[in-house]
């Protein structure tokens, strides 16, 4: 049986088809689409409300002109004459049988035939005035001479052949025009001018065009065009750099010509050596071309939206600030009044050496501040703090007045062109001269409001809380004063502050948005970081769907740990995303693999010179990226004339077995700072003799790898492991703290040794054991492969599966 489909139905029935979705889902069940095909039930279903739907006035109209009297079909001329002739009443017009507008049932297998539609209805009462109402006199005709009245007109078939008037005269003077003075000598004369004749496949007589005469006409074409475009300049488009033989192939020169061009204006240059646009714009123009300007479209162009904000979509933002000052000065106290926080514990060596970044809210309006270390290795760390901020706050401690570091905080701030207020810390302690402080910032051009200049100085004291109030009203007050604003209805760009790695979470970036708005599931892109957003904690550690400008967010889902300070932006699309970042990851690695410097007559014997010169290969491996970068740009400038220092890698995460293979074959150290290797790592060093130094502190760091080059390094002690314990179970026991259940994995556990608390790679505390036992006996040692308790002095912070190092401190003889 023939399918009946819903879309058909309604073509026949000349309803749109959601008229006939309706009336099946009114009386049936709706159909999936308008595909599918129809039952007989439901084809009942959809005429019999059709049928009630459009029902007819009267049913006279429909038979008015059904039977009506056969006449003879008069003449044409007539036909235009006579009035209607009006059939006798009582008896109806003969013509074909209408259709029934609705048909109450089909017949299995066929369709049904298409009603008129209820928009014809009006015509069609207009056309049949009623079972009385005359009909024309041509239609009766018409009726009488077929035996019925269609009411489909007639295909009507027009005869061209005969119709058509076709000039061929101007055809032939075209002809003439374009053959050759040959071939029109070649015609004969008798005849005269030769009449294309409108015979299918025939060519006039005495033309033959052979294929010579055609590529002749070709030739002659190609030879105006090339005289016309000698006439016109050659347009070129000039990049912002081009080689003189890319040049000379876009001019249409040959390469002398323009190198020649060149020299009159003063430029050696090769064919292969690169010029810029204003030089290579000279010389076309020279040579009589003109000149375009080609603009390349990036990858990066079309992904990331720079485009300016309009004024009506700028609000107001939090102000971002920076604390920034000498080492030990206080600022991470600074930051802990202000939050109500202890941060500076943490800190080892009671030094800042991460960048963090905590939001507070102040008499109701958020300040984001940025904590950035003070110890001289952190400049790169200080300047891109500077650079991202709105205000700096300088803080000097009272009593040891302006140091090194603070000036140079002062020139970052002054590059980044940000107002400095000027904190003046510890002034509760009893040799605390704020006036001396004062006087010497007025050496670099900070001269203090109540001396008559225009700097901000506040005295506080971080640890006595005094004067903080007064110091955060001078924050707001300089942020209202500088009407900071930002978009927050575009995409989300911003600063890396920091990025590391976690071993549960992967990637994680802190950053900062500067404009627009971050929302979970972003796409960002960070340098060679690319990544979907999938979590987002805010300052205190909650997780936060969306973050506006000056709010900073640690965030998860990156391919890799950005680089601290890159830039990041939120894009739309991933692909192109993922393009760009491995067009950036291969100009890396081109630089990479690039000589680092081309000989030349200049630097020949300096690099004569640098044979004899010893080289100090160096892998630095931290917890941060922030501290990588520090500590690679301070152990290169201990570069000196005997010893050239090179970090070969650098890289955040754990010591792993590719480092220390990197470290055998480079003949290079391996420098952790605040990480730990793992087993195979340590396994690995001890089979090739690779030298491994950990340090938590970059004073020592620095100290030890200086005294090293000079050939003064005598250590008195060395470090020896004596084993691991990996933490299988922890308890709290009241009075004494968390107790570790632990499973010794090699080496043994001395009871009173120092150990170091690792995760994840990671050391997070470094102590002394506190008591050891099995079971409930008290024992001064644990071997290999056994189980037993221990805790850690002042730190209760253990979890399973943190690892236990246990070590000793060795004196070595000289």
């Amino acid at each position: 049986m023939e399918k009946y489909r819903v879309h058909e139905v309604a073509k026949d029935f000349g309803v749109p088809t959601k008229d006939v979705v309706e009336i099946l889902a009114q009386y049936a069940s709706a159909p999936k689409n308008h595909m599918q095909a129809l039952t007989d039930e439901e084809l009942s279903l959809i005429f019999e409300a059709l049928t009630q739907r459009h029902p007819v006035s009267d049913i006279q109209s429909i038979f008015a002109d059904t039977y009506t009297e056969r006449a003879p079909a008069p003449a044409p001329a007539q036909q235009q004459a006579k009035p209607a002739v009006q059939a006798p009443q009582g008896r109806p017009a003969q013509a074909a049988p209408a259709a029934a507008p609705v048909q109450h049932a089909a017949p299995a297998g066929a369709k049904p035939a298409a009603p008129a539609s209820p928009a014809a209805a009006p015509q069609q009462a207009a056309q049949r005035p009623g079972p009385a109402g005359a009909r024309p006199a041509a239609q009766n005709g018409a009726a009488a001479q077929n035996g019925a009245a269609s009411r489909v007109p007639k295909r009507k078939i027009v005869d061209t052949r005969q119709a058509t008037n076709v000039n061929l005269a101007r055809y032939d003077e075209r002809l003439e025009q374009m053959a050759p003075d040959k071939a029109r000598r070649m015609q004969p004369t008798q005849q005269g001018k030769q009449k294309i004749r409108n015979d299918r496949g025939r060519r006039p007589a005495g033309m033959t065009f052979s294929n010579k005469r055609r590529q002749d006409e070709q030739d002659r074409i190609r030879k105006l065009q090339l005289e016309i475009a000698k006439k016109a300049p050659l347009k070129v488009s000039i990049p912002d750099e081009i080689s003189v033989g890319e040049l000379a192939s876009r001019m249409k020169k040959t390469g002398a010509v323009v190198v020649k061009a060149l020299m009159k204006n003063g430029i050696m240059a090769s064919l292969s050596q690169m010029v810029d646009y204003d030089t290579a714009a000279l010389i076309a123009l020279d040579l009589g071309c003109k000149v375009e300007h080609e603009v390349t479209v990036t990858i990066e162009d079309q992904l990331i939206d720079d485009s300016a904000d309009s004024a009506e979509d700028l609000q107001s933002r939090a102000p971002v600030v920076v604390v920034m000052g000498h080492v030990d000065h206080g600022k991470t106290s600074l930051l802990d009044a202000i939050r109500n926080t202890s941060v500076a514990s943490g800190e080892a060596g009671g030094i800042t050496q991460h960048i963090g970044a905590y939001q507070v809210t102040v008499k109701g309006k958020p300040i984001t501040f940025l904590d950035t270390p003070g110890h001289e290795a952190f400049t790169s760390m200080r300047a891109r703090g500077a650079m991202i901020t709105d205000i700096a706050i300088l803080v000097v401690a009272a009593e040891d007045g302006v140091m090194p570091q603070t000036v140079e905080s002062i020139n970052h701030a002054k590059a980044a062109g940000i107002p400095i207020i000027v904190a003046i810390n510890k002034i509760d302690k009893p040799d605390a001269n704020p006036d001396r402080v004062k006087q010497e910032l007025t050496e670099y051009g900070l001269v203090a409001e109540d001396w008559g200049g225009e700097t901000i100085c506040c005295p506080i004291s971080a640890k006595k809380d005094i004067g903080i109030d007064k110091l955060l009203e001078m924050v707001l007050l300089t942020a209202e004063m500088a009407e900071l604003k930002a978009n927050p209805k575009r995409p989300g760009k911003g600063t890396v502050i920091e990025a590391r790695l976690d071993k549960g979470r992967g990637p994680i970036a802190t950053l900062l948005v500067q404009n627009g708005t971050l929302k979970q599931g972003d796409i960002i892109i960070a340098g060679t970081a690319v990544g979907r957003i999938r979590t987002m904690t805010n300052s205190k550690g909650k997780q936060v769907p969306k973050a506006g400008p000056s709010v900073p967010v640690e965030v998860t889902g990156l391919s890799e740990a950005p680089s601290a300070g890159s830039p990041f932006f939120a894009v739309e699309d991933e692909r192109m995303a993922r393009e760009l970042v491995e067009q950036r990851k291969s100009e890396e690695r081109a630089k990479a693999a690039a000589p680092v410097q081309k000989v030349s007559l200049e630097n020949l014997f300096d690099q004569i010179q640098a044979g004899e010169r010893k080289e100090l290969a160096l892998i630095v491996k931290a917890d941060v990226q922030g501290s990588v970068e520090a500590v690679r740009s301070s152990l290169e400038k201990l570069s000196n004339d005997e010893v050239n220092v090179r970090v070969i890698h650098g890289a955040v995460g754990a010591i792993n077995e590719s480092d220390v293979m990197l470290a055998a074959s480079s003949n290079a150290i391996i420098v952790g700072f605040n990480v730990r290797p793992d087993a195979s790592a340590r396994d690995s060093a001890a089979r090739m003799n690779v030298d491994m130094r950990m340090y938590r502190v970059i004073y020592d760091c620095i100290d030890e790898i200086t005294s090293a080059m000079k050939g003064m390094l005598a250590p008195k002690f060395r470090e020896v492991i004596l084993g691991h314990a990996e933490i299988r179970q922890t308890y709290k026991v009241s009075g004494i703290g968390t107790v570790a259940g632990c499973y010794v994995q090699d080496g043994k556990l001395v009871r009173a040794c120092q150990v170091r608390v690792v995760r994840d790679g990671i050391v997070i505390h470094e102590g002394e054991l506190g008591s050891l036992q099995r079971f409930k006996d008290s024992v001064k040692e644990v071997a290999q492969k056994y189980e037993c308790g221990l805790t850690v002095e002042k730190f209760n912070d253990i979890k399973e599966g943190d690892i236990i190092e246990a070590f000793a401190m060795e004196e070595i003889p000289r």
